[in-house]
């Protein structure tokens, strides 16, 4: 985090908004932006948020649609800074419970939603600093949830396993403009699969199905899981992330590690991912990208 970052953030005394879907990292979040002395207000989303760790933090639920009634809520707090952080399924259009707010905004919704993740979340960001918020990376407020640059375990990647990284990084960089995913299964130099609408946890699923049924090698664990960024993508936004469910779908397809980019990736606890692939036999390595385009300020 820059030293400007962390001026204005001491400066401002106003509290984070946190958008929270599914997942631990919301919460390593809050409890990192909390140890900086800085109030932290979540907005789970029903359905997806873990609800038994949300009552933990000052929080006001919302359902996909409810843009009018964050915009209240937040105010009314003081929040004038927004992460959005933890997995979601993209919900079909028929699915929102639009507030009067959002049906206003429904013909603009209806175009953003024509496209990819990326597409979608970069126009939901837009909206809200439209009306007066500014969206932040995670980067900014909480930078010990970043994967670090390195090995974090004791099991290091073999000369092979570096070279599917590097294929990996390659054909993750090649279909970014598609905006389809941000992972890769590589193993000895094939591409084993690439992650869609599923995402990693399915994928991973999927490599442990076509090992069970003959159709790759069913032997000694091969292949890497490879996770990057979009080309060009929004990093404040949907950023890739692992942690012990990584670690468990990468044990059932039998691969010997996972890559993923560093200072663009997200963990909510090293130390235990790291326990984790120590005792499984994985490496867990965070890597350098130059073909990804890293850009941390839009």
């Amino acid at each position: 985090m820059s030293g400007v970052a962390a001026s204005r953030m001491e400066a401002d005394g106003s509290p984070l908004a946190v958008i929270c879907g599914a997942g631990s990292l919301p919460f390593a979040l809050a409890d990192a932006v909390l140890k900086r002395g800085r109030r932290v207000v979540l907005f789970p989303i029903y359905g997806w948020a873990d609800s038994r760790r949300v009552h933990s933090y000052p929080h006001h639920w919302l359902a996909f649609g409810q843009f009018g009634s964050f915009c209240r809520i937040a105010r009314s707090e003081g929040c004038q800074e927004v992460v959005f952080l933890g997995s979601v399924v993209r919900p079909a259009i028929w699915q929102l419970r639009p507030d009067l707010k959002t049906l206003r905004l429904l013909p603009r919704v209806f175009q953003i939603f024509r496209g990819g993740d990326d597409h979608l979340l970069s126009g939901i960001a837009s909206i809200f600093e439209e009306h007066g918020f500014r969206v932040i990376a995670v980067q900014e407020v909480a930078p010990e949830i970043v994967m670090p640059e390195g090995v974090l375990g004791r099991h290091r990647p073999k000369q092979q396993d570096l070279a599917d990284i590097d294929k990996g990084m390659a054909v993750l960089n090649a279909i970014s403009s598609f905006d389809i995913g941000q992972a890769a299964v590589i193993g000895d130099g094939r591409v084993l699969a690439l992650e869609a609408a599923e995402g990693t946890d399915q994928m991973l699923t999927r490599v442990a199905q076509l090992r069970q049924s003959g159709q790759i090698e069913t032997g000694s664990s091969r292949g890497v899981l490879v996770k990057a960024a979009k080309r060009g993508q929004d990093l404040r936004l949907d950023l890739p992330s692992i942690g012990p469910r990584t670690i468990e779908g990468a044990v059932q397809a039998r691969l010997a590690g996972i890559a993923v980019v560093a200072g663009s990736s997200l963990v909510a606890n090293c130390e235990l991912l790291r326990q984790s692939a120590d005792r499984e036999g994985l490496f867990v390595v965070g890597v350098r990208d130059k073909a990804v385009d890293h850009e941390f300020d839009r």
